[in-house]
């Protein structure tokens, strides 16, 4: 096993013989076109042009003055093209497969962001598209299935399992396996064997890099906070590995606690999980004794994933960064919130980093700044929400 396919003792390639060749393939396609001028010119004009890069990095003085304490200041990934940070990763790496000579794209999906940014990148580039949905998201996300299919992708719904993420992730890699000749298989967070933790999170690593210039230039100096939601962990990602080596920053990802990390019926794999290996690297994930999966809840979809990236592991047993979970209850708060004080309606994976921050911002002083990353816009989330309060909102 190659040394750099890990983060300290997380990470690495545990997958079937018949993957290794295709693993190699794209780990040598993407050591040649990372750096090179001509495909950073191409990316960088889609990111600008099609995407609308650089997202706002927005002071927050609602809410800031609504918490008290700590400034605020919301990267504002949610007014990307598609409505969340995915774009970024899906675009880099269908670039890349094309490059590579395939036009046949397979992705997974939870709550329909990753799905539809895929979708749209295979539309624009012209390749051909196929996704794996569970049929629990299937039906908490049918307006991005639709949005899938305008956009020429087949969907295909999984219902096997708990008919969530990690089954279609399940079922992604078994297609993958049979048509890995001609197919790329665009993970879309920072999990799965090496290299896609590397990959995902340097296409997604714009974020923290645009965060830090703009940050530089409203406040003259760093933020003392950046946090944001971890499911798999790809925003998070984004946003803090710019920053990894500014200690000084305190970099906080926010899990699922769901019901409670002590009810069983969490997301929080860094919080509540052990060391173990799924969809093919070693990391902090949700099993019981005898090594068997855990299932995942969370009321958001894009967090019911029992394990994260490995990377994640890293800085969790490294110090580098502290992971919390919050509550179903909280997120559906904060959700709440944020629309009201701000006039923008949060995902819910969004919504949990906010939740934090609620708690977070009153304990700090004025002088001090909190980055919160806004991952996603809650379009998508409105019915499920609107669902759970009865049709009415509670703050």
């Amino acid at each position: 096993m190659r040394k750099n396919s890990y983060f300290g003792e997380f990470g690495g390639q545990f997958v079937p013989e018949t993957l290794m060749p295709v693993l190699l393939e794209l780990e040598a396609a993407y050591e040649q076109y990372k750096d090179d001028s001509d495909f950073k010119e191409e990316l960088r004009y889609y990111l600008t042009t099609y995407v609308g890069r650089p997202t706002p990095l927005y002071f927050a003085r609602g809410l800031t003055e609504y918490l008290g304490g700590a400034k605020i200041y919301l990267k504002r990934e949610d007014l990307n093209h598609t409505g969340a940070h995915k774009i970024n990763n899906s675009l880099g790496q269908t670039l890349l497969a094309k490059k590579m000579g395939k036009k046949k794209i397979i992705a997974e999906t939870g709550a329909g962001q990753h799905g539809v940014a895929t979708a749209t990148a295979a539309a624009l580039l012209g390749c051909e598209c196929t996704v794996f949905m569970g049929a629990e998201d299937v039906k908490r996300q049918s307006l991005n299935v639709f949005r899938m299919k305008l956009l020429g992708t087949q969907v295909i719904e999984v219902t096997s399992g708990t008919q969530t993420l990690k089954d279609a992730t399940n079922e992604a890699l078994r297609h993958w396996v049979a048509t890995v000749r001609d197919s790329h298989y665009v993970i879309g967070s920072v999990v799965g064997p090496h290299p896609y933790p590397t990959l995902v999170r340097d296409f997604q690593s714009i974020i923290g890099e645009e965060t830090k210039q703009q940050i530089l230039e409203k406040e003259g100096r760093l933020p003392d906070y950046l946090v944001a939601c971890v499911g798999g962990g790809s925003n998070a990602m984004g946003l803090f590995h710019p920053f990894v080596h500014d200690r000084e920053i305190k970099m906080v990802g926010v899990e699922a606690a769901g019901c409670g990390v002590n009810t069983g019926q969490h997301a929080a794999s860094l919080t509540a999980g052990s060391k173990g290996v799924l969809h093919g690297a070693l990391s902090y994930i949700l099993q019981d004794s005898d090594g068997q999966i855990i299932p995942a809840h969370s009321v958001s979809a894009g967090l019911d994933y029992p394990g994260v990236g490995p990377e994640h592991s890293y800085y969790k047993d490294s110090g580098r960064a502290q992971y919390e979970a919050i509550t179903d209850e909280e997120a559906l708060e904060a959700f709440q919130m944020l629309s009201r004080l701000e006039g923008i309606i949060p995902a819910l994976e969004s919504a949990h980093a906010l939740a934090y921050v609620r708690k977070l911002a009153p304990t700090l002083s004025p002088e001090q700044v909190i980055v919160v990353n806004l991952s996603g816009r809650g379009d998508k989330d409105v019915e499920t929400v609107s669902k759970l309060l009865g049709g009415r909102a509670r703050e």
